[in-house]
């Protein structure tokens, strides 16, 4: 791995400009405002900055702090999801309950309805005028009709709430995809992550069959994203993220694992299968060439290093995940731009130089 100074460097970086961001607009150093201007400089987030540079176009290139404290409300408070989760199940539960409303009121009806019946039928029995029983029959015509307009009314309304409630349960699960998904490459994120990881672990403990675990770092990152700027740096986390999507299939999860690191898990998958979608992963990534949007600049290759390794009888994750570190270390340190698993001598040497 490219190492914990390197990531120190990074993230100073973004604080830096964080800090200069709420100097140029004069803004106090809140925590609040520092974690919209942080999140901006990384640019994880292309919703927060779009927002953020559409309102500072709007407003002459000033940001109140009503509209940081909106932009932090919309984008990073942690009750955000929730808030809209909690909206979406009383929308619903009010819509059930205009449904179990009419439903009720056509019972009433429909119990109405069958007294008139039972009364008409007793009429018709003990009457022998003519215009007597006329006059029953109309009046049954006029009720059968009335349940007919109520029976047709509650038809529509519930067809209309059907679709409410479809509607509905699809805004429920965009807000449960986007709480599972990394918005700047939209593979799964961190949380969604752990907790596949620990699924197929059980799933692969009480079946028997193998299952393997890739991590992939981005070689160079950190000189890259200096070099041309984190704007250019978003576009090759989303080009590595492409590489990922286009090698896993079926039950395979990948996921962005943090910074310029990604995983994938791959369910019913042996060492040699591993290694092979490591390889394609690699080779896909390199085989892309890079260029400035802006500017059309020619900005060569990436490349990336990859560790694999699977899963052992009753290990917990925490466990794979170092070994496939582990890998991933030792991949970094002879050369980059290469696979290893757990099982090349590399490994092993780096593995004791690290406990050392």
């Amino acid at each position: 791995m490219s190492g914990k100074s390197d990531e120190c460097d990074r993230t100073l970086a973004f604080a830096e400009i964080a800090v200069g961001q709420m100097k140029a607009l004069h803004q106090p150093a809140y925590p609040r405002n520092y974690e919209v201007w942080y999140a901006y400089a990384t640019g994880y987030n292309p919703s927060l900055n779009q927002s953020i540079n559409e309102t500072l176009s709007r407003n002459g290139g000033t940001l109140t702090a009503a509209d940081v404290d909106q932009i932090y409300e919309t984008y990073l408070s942690p009750t955000r999801l929730s808030d809209r989760i909690d909206n979406v199940g009383n929308q619903i539960v009010e819509e059930i309950d205009q449904v179990m409303a009419m439903i009720d009121a056509t019972v009433g009806s429909t119990s109405q309805y069958s007294k008139s019946l039972a009364h008409a039928t007793q009429d018709l029995g003990s009457t022998q005028d003519r215009e007597s029983v006329r006059g029953i029959l109309e009046n049954l015509v006029r009720a059968t009709r009335s349940m007919e307009e109520q029976n047709s009314r509650l038809e529509t309304s519930l067809k209309a709430s059907k679709h409410e409630i479809n509607q509905l349960h699809a805004n429920l699960e965009a807000v449960r995809n986007e709480s599972l998904t990394d918005p700047l490459t939209s593979l799964a994120n961190r949380k969604y992550f752990d907790a596949a990881l620990e699924k197929f672990i059980a799933e692969s403990t009480a079946s028997g069959e193998p299952m393997a675990l890739l991590l992939a770092d981005i070689d160079h990152f950190k000189a890259f994203n200096d070099t041309y700027g984190h704007l250019t740096g978003d576009q090759v986390l989303r080009l590595v993220a492409m590489a990922l999507k286009q090698n896993v299939k079926g039950q395979d999860i990948a996921a962005r694992y943090g910074g310029e690191e990604f995983a994938i898990i791959l369910p019913c998958t042996t060492l040699r299968s591993a290694l092979t979608v490591a390889d394609h992963v690699r080779r896909a990534v390199m085989t892309k060439e890079l260029m400035k949007r802006s500017t059309g600049e020619h900005l060569g290759r990436i490349t990336v290093s990859v560790g694999v390794a699977t899963l052992r009888k009753d290990e917990p994750g925490p466990s794979l995940i170092e070994r496939a570190d582990n890998a991933l270390y030792a991949a970094k340190r002879y050369g980059r731009n290469r696979v290893m698993c757990e099982t090349d001598p590399e490994v092993t040497s780096v593995s004791s130089a690290k406990v050392a």
